[in-house]
């Protein structure tokens, strides 16, 4: 049984919530990059290099890449030979304290969601947590904004509806949501399980690398099809319109009960921000 210190668990996270609001990854910013090259619009084209030019200088002097410096969400791998010594969930929220307060960043979480009093440490973080083989901890970790958050959903349909009208839910949504969300996009797609579980393995699916490719040969096609057909809505950078809606398409699924098709549709913004570190 390997020990792991709480304390460890905290610099980790720290550092992570840091890295996480400064540095969006180079694979995303070559995505970015490309997009320039392909986008249609002027103005699309415009506001992508801005965001790219932004990023670009968030990574170099250790700011911000945005504004909303989200919610903290961490997704936790903890090993069965693993025996964490302290609370695993303090110690993490430990980390965001340390790292909002030392970053400067701004602190974005109410106590109550009717009272709406300012916690003024950006905790508590939403954490969910697996258990896996091995004897080690991992943590992916991002900072959700709110606006794309806000324009995210969960939908019961039924087994007699398939594809095509899963397609037509998430267009719907994308070209209703318009610039609300800070497209381009990343399109994170539950679809299984029950209402919760559709909602998890689509906050899962944003967390996915960019580039990757679905090992599910009827998710892959799924996927291909729906960022062209997003990036046909005409939304564009930002909602100024173009060609570029979407970066990518992530869908994961989820066995599910024969009266229920679970849909969940959880939209990132292009500040695509995720770290992880494995303890």
């Amino acid at each position: 049984m390997r020990v792991i210190k709480a304390d460890e668990i905290t610099k980790v996270v720290k550092q992570l919530a840091l890295d996480a609001n400064h540095d969006i990854g180079e694979s995303f910013i070559d995505l970015l990059r490309r997009k320039i090259k392909e986008e249609k619009s002027g103005i699309g084209r415009s506001v992508l290099e801005q965001i790219v030019e932004n990023d670009e200088i968030a990574r170099t002097e250790n700011r911000p890449m945005c504004q909303d410096t989200g919610l903290i969400v961490c997704l936790v791998e903890v090993g069965y030979d693993v025996h964490i010594q302290g609370d695993l969930y303090e110690a993490i929220n430990e980390g965001v304290r340390q790292a909002y307060d030392e970053g400067l960043l701004r602190k974005s979480v109410v106590k109550h969601p009717l009272k709406r009093e300012n916690t003024n440490d950006n905790t508590p973080a939403i954490t969910h947590v697996k258990l896996v083989s091995g004897d080690k901890i991992k943590i992916t970790l991002a900072p959700k904004g709110g606006g794309s958050e806000n324009m995210s959903l969960v939908k019961m349909l039924t087994p007699a509806e398939g594809i095509q009208d899963i397609k037509d839910l998430v267009l719907h949504t994308i070209f209703y949501a318009g610039g609300k969300p800070c497209p381009p996009l990343v399109v994170g797609i539950g679809i299984g399980g029950n209402l919760e579980k559709s909602a998890l393995i689509a906050k899962e699916a944003i967390f996915r690398e960019i580039d990757d490719v679905n090992p599910d040969p009827i998710l892959d096609q799924l996927e291909r099809e729906l960022l062209q057909e997003i990036n046909e809505l005409g939304v564009g950078p930002m909602g100024f319109g173009g060609t570029t809606t979407a970066l990518a398409v992530k869908i994961n699924a989820y066995p599910c009960h024969i009266a229920s098709l679970p849909v969940a549709i959880n939209l990132q913004c292009h500040a695509s921000r995720h770290k992880t570190e494995v303890i």
